[in-house]
């Protein structure tokens, strides 16, 4: 989730807490072990002497009482947090003012810290950090709900959001307004709340509503999500004029379309539809580079190595390959991450070993695959999986050493930012004397690049198993940061088996002590 929290489809299972699953886990175990309702029982018991101790199950109402507990605990951490942060702001608003910075730049990073510090996206730092000063400074009603428990921080994110255009005053009244002893928040549910609270900010200060909903038009985008399966969540915002106008259009082609036979169902050729619509071809790919990163012997001898598909995520190595053999009619580069026992380094990562055909050859077809499917090595070490570095003395990096770069990053470097790469940034400023290599750079979004080049902030290269770089934030905390590692990155089973012999240590308490409780009695 980017932040934005909307209701997500729930796999089978989850509904109940997930114990379907856990039943299906224990006959499934029962079945490999070719037993009856016996053994289920006592797999199902195994399952339950994994999880900590928790009451009696006859103590069902204590059980819900502690669900309860927990989450009115959950929600006045939520108001400490608030709290904090604004204290936060303000000391470090003060320091950037002692330290000479100009007036416009005061606030700068702010938000970042208290994300890294809240293990979030420096994104969603920004809003938390919005979202605090509107409970503590504006909306003190809010504020006790979420202390209290009557509220969470996502709801009290609801009220702070649908009364952000209104002036102080007026937010004030409507936080007193939706007090929780007037009974507006009993038993409501997200869309109740939104309502009660536009309607609520419209008759405090329509003019101010009707305004905002007329600038909103501004904020229209498209995103693009990851979804299982290879698949994707291609959204749009719009104004709704222009949304009902495109599904109108794209829900009319496809009714057409079945009244003609065609055995597709509607949703997939509105689907089909946007994209041919979009990218003017009906595989949707048209002179458009897609990076595929996959080990040689994923590509060439079937192994079952995980792919990569940067800016999507990992995808199934059998998708890879069917995707590369169906590359006759799309223009794609494809990245295969090749570790080589002994090399050296002096091979570039950015040499090809395909491309457009050579002169005088029997090549050149329309449908040739050799115009639109191209290689290129990618070396990485066989201990750790980091590229090969490359070098340059220019200040800008050169193309190579930027798809070197992307190949290897994926996506934003600072800790818990998952954001696209925008700028290519020295770790170390070209300007004090950092080079211009794979080592010193790192693939950032723009905000984040901008928050590292505000005072107190710096970054290095580290020590780590891949390229790892550190991030020390104006308070002296320090975050790390390592490159996601590529397609046939070996395992540390040292490291692994060590932990998972933890993980068992911790879910076998509970069982060990009913064991030693049981042999001493």
């Amino acid at each position: 989730m980017d932040g934005n929290q909307e209701p997500e489809v729930v796999p089978a299972g989850h509904g109940d807490g997930g114990l379907a699953r856990a039943r299906s886990f224990a006959a499934a175990a029962a079945g490999r072990l070719g037993a009856g309702p016996g053994a289920m029982d006592t797999a199902a018991a195994d399952v339950a002497d994994r999880l900590p101790a928790v009451p009696a199950p006859s103590a069902s109402a204590r059980i819900i009482d502690r669900i309860r507990d927990l989450e009115d605990q959950k929600s006045a951490a939520s108001a400490e947090q608030a709290r904090l942060a604004v204290a936060f702001d303000l000391l470090q608003r003060r320091e950037q003012a002692r330290l000479g910075v100009p007036a416009e730049k005061i606030g700068a990073g702010i938000g970042a810290q208290i994300a890294l510090a809240r293990r979030e996206s420096p994104a969603r730092g920004g809003r938390l950090l919005g979202l605090a000063k509107a409970l503590v400074t504006e909306m003190p009603h809010t504020l006790a709900a979420l202390q209290t428990g009557q509220l969470n921080e996502w709801r009290a994110t609801l009220l702070v959001r649908e009364t952000a255009c209104l002036t102080a005053a007026d937010r004030a009244a409507v936080d007193a307004e939706l007090a929780p002893d007037t009974g507006t928040l009993a038993g409501a549910g997200d869309r109740s709340l939104i309502a009660a609270a536009r309607a609520a900010a419209y008759r405090r200060d329509p003019r101010s509503v009707t305004e905002r909903a007329a600038h909103a038009a501004t904020d229209r985008h498209v995103s693009l999500r990851p979804a299982p399966d290879t698949m994707c969540h291609l959204s749009a915002l719009l104004p709704v004029t222009a949304g009902v106008a495109v599904y109108k259009a794209l829900s009319g082609h496809a009714d057409t379309l079945r009244a003609a036979g065609d055995s597709r169902t509607r949703g997939q050729l509105m689907a089909d539809a946007l994209v041919e619509r979009t990218t003017g071809t009906p595989g949707g790919i048209s002179g458009v580079e897609i990076q595929v990163i996959m080990t040689d012997r994923t590509l060439f001898q079937a192994d079952a190595e995980p792919a990569l598909l940067p800016g999507y995520g990992t995808v199934p190595a059998g998708w890879a390959r069917t995707l590369i053999n169906g590359t006759k009619a799309q223009d794609s580069t494809f990245g295969v991450g090749s570790p080589e026992q002994g090399q050296s380094g002096h091979r570039e990562p950015g040499e090809s070993t395909g491309g457009p055909p050579h002169p005088g050859s029997t090549a050149g077809e329309v449908d040739d695959p050799a115009f639109r499917l191209w290689l290129r090595r990618l070396y990485t070490h066989p201990g750790t999986g980091e590229l090969i570095a490359m070098d340059s003395r220019a200040r800008i990096f050169p193309p190579g050493h930027r798809r070197f770069i992307q190949a290897r990053d994926d996506t934003c470097r600072t800790p818990y930012c998952d954001a696209p790469i925008r700028h290519l940034d020295h770790i170390i400023p070209w300007h004090t004397g950092g080079p211009t290599t794979t080592d010193n750079g790192a693939g950032l979004c723009e905000a984040c690049n901008h928050t590292k080049e505000t005072p107190g902030w710096k970054a290095r290269p580290a020590p780590g198993p891949r390229h790892t770089l550190e991030l020390t934030t104006p308070t002296g905390h320090r975050y790390y940061s390592t490159s996601p590692p590529l397609p046939g990155t070996p395992l540390r089973p040292s490291a692994t088996s060590l932990h998972r012999r933890k993980l068992r240590y911790v879910a076998m308490a509970p069982k060990h002590a009913r064991l030693g409780a049981a042999a001493a009695a």
